[in-house]
């Protein structure tokens, strides 16, 4: 037979095992894998909420509306109608080391999965070159009392193995690893709402702090001005002097809160600044919040429960790890069936380099092995048993993170409900508290009441105001907390863009 007829009957041969092995390995072993379901409840509250929230006359008090089954804007953040807040987050999605992690432990997940599939789907070919020096005794030869041997041998072949998947051991290893994947892309989902709901509760954070620092500077003005006009009051016998020291215990209070403010505010800067993946001292870049310049969103949208599941990032990022479980159960089952690998090599070797590839010098082999485990101490079983209880933990992980989704939508729509009445109530209290105060530093002012009242209806106004503010930012925060719960609406992302471009064009 010449030289090219070997080569490619050598080649035919390694070509026709290989794809036996792959018709034989039509099944796979193990649990395949079913997409656990959803709740079948149709509201998420133990009570039907109403169909919109209660209004309050100031700002921020509005009525929302809850709408049923409408979907989520992946740019949720824009419905606050705020340019520097939606340019300030579209800053930290492009600047944040956090998304920057994630974004590179998908990609390390893909890559991991090619890597695998190279082994599994396809024989591994290798080539092999070699010269080396030998020196040997003519005994070792049957040459009693000859004299050394010296000589040169030269090699080259290209080796072919391939190891076949009777029982789907491989593939079900690429499944788990595809799971990894996706477990990463909501991963990398979960990281993105999350960075983008954490600068919009940071942003109405600030306005929140800002509001009660300028509530609290007016107080601290007027009572500075009240004090004046006691002290001058002391000083012509009207009142007396513990009027005057109550005066300024009251306004000594009132100074003592701005600090704690301050720092909190200082805070929060920081806070933004980091997550817009700036440091701290480029603060000043970061654009400033007031509550004045936020809007609250009208329409509230709330997705069906049967959708919750499959909008959720983190709940998806657990049904992966379960997806995976399930998967590596497979694996430690066909760990237990006999695995057959194939290999062959075909090269030459010869003394002379010269000759290396001369018909006469080729050598070549084909072969196949089978390992079947007999006895490895319970070794496999083990390890099976232990791949079944991991799934069971990944399932009861899984069913925990659904739990934990519906909690929090719940509490978020309770809280928006409550936020409103609360609203409502705020204003009516520091309405209720300015006029009192009004009216009592009338009737002290005509000695109809005495120094006490005035104080006590100064620190009920004090602290009606700066509830009021944080009412207002509170329907602000939970507004966004809403979005958060129910996913960001990341599902949308494409569509969106898709959009944008038909209108471009």
């Amino acid at each position: 037979m010449k030289h090219g007829e070997r080569t490619r009957l050598f080649f035919l041969t390694i070509a026709i095992v290989m794809a036996a092995g792959a018709l034989v390995a039509g099944c796979a072993v193990g649990p395949n894998f079913r997409r656990p379901p959803a709740p079948e409840i149709s509201t998420y509250t133990e009570t039907k909420l109403p169909g919109k929230t209660a209004t309050a006359p100031v700002a921020g008090g509005e009525a929302q509306h809850f709408v049923p089954g409408r979907e989520i804007s992946a740019e949720w953040w824009t419905l606050f109608q705020s340019e520097a807040l939606t340019r300030l987050i579209q800053e930290a999605l492009a600047n944040s080391p956090t998304l920057a992690a994630a974004q590179a432990a998908l990609r390390e997940a893909g890559e991991t999965l090619t890597a695998q599939k190279g082994v599994v789907y396809y024989p591994q070919v290798d080539a092999n070159a070699s010269a080396r020096r030998e020196k040997f005794s003519g005994a070792s030869i049957g040459q009693a009392g000859g004299g050394a041997i010296f000589f040169t041998l030269y090699n080259a072949s290209v080796s072919v193995s391939y190891a076949l998947d009777i029982f789907g051991g491989g593939r079900r290893e690429l499944e788990a690893l595809r799971s990894q994947v996706d477990y990463q892309r909501f991963q990398l989902e979960a990281a993105y709402l999350t960075l983008a709901a954490n600068v919009v509760t940071a942003a109405v954070r600030e306005a929140s702090l800002r509001a009660q620092l300028q509530a609290t500077q007016d107080i601290v003005a007027a009572q500075e001005k009240r004090l004046n006009l006691v002290e001058r009051q002391f000083r012509f016998g009207a009142v007396s002097r513990s009027d005057v020291l109550a005066q300024q215990a009251l306004l000594a209070q009132s100074k003592a809160a701005l600090p704690p403010l301050e720092k909190e505010l200082n805070q929060t800067r920081t806070l933004l600044a980091v997550l817009a993946g700036r440091l701290p001292s480029e603060g000043a870049a970061i654009p400033s919040f007031v509550l004045s310049d936020l809007r609250l969103p009208r329409e509230l949208p709330v997705s069906l429960p049967s959708s919750l599941v499959r909008q959720r990032p983190d709940v998806r990022a657990s049904e992966e790890l379960l997806h995976a479980a399930s998967a590596q159960v497979g694996v430690a089952t066909a760990n237990l069936y006999p695995q057959i690998t194939l290999s062959g090599s075909y090269g030459s070797e010869t003394a002379k380099l010269r000759n290396l590839f001369d018909g006469n010098t080729m050598i070549w082999n084909l072969g196949a092995s089978l390992l079947q485990p007999v006895f490895h101490g319970g070794q496999l079983t083990a390890k099976r048993r232990a791949a079944i209880a991991a799934y069971d933990r990944a399932a009861a992980q899984y069913r925990e993170s659904v739990l934990q989704a519906f909690r929090n939508v719940a509490d978020v729509l309770l809280a928006l409900e409550a936020d409103a009445r609360a609203l409502g109530a705020q204003a009516e209290a520091e309405a209720a508290a300015r006029d009192t105060l009004d009216l009592t530093q009338k009737q002290f002012e005509a000695g109809a009441v005495n120094y006490l009242s005035l104080l006590n209806a100064e620190r009920q106004y004090q602290q009606a105001k700066i509830s009021l503010v944080q009412a207002q930012a509170a329907r602000f925060a939970d507004s966004a907390a809403l979005f958060q719960a129910l996913g960001g609406g990341w599902w949308n992302r494409g569509k969106q863009a898709g959009a944008s471009e038909t209108r471009k064009e």
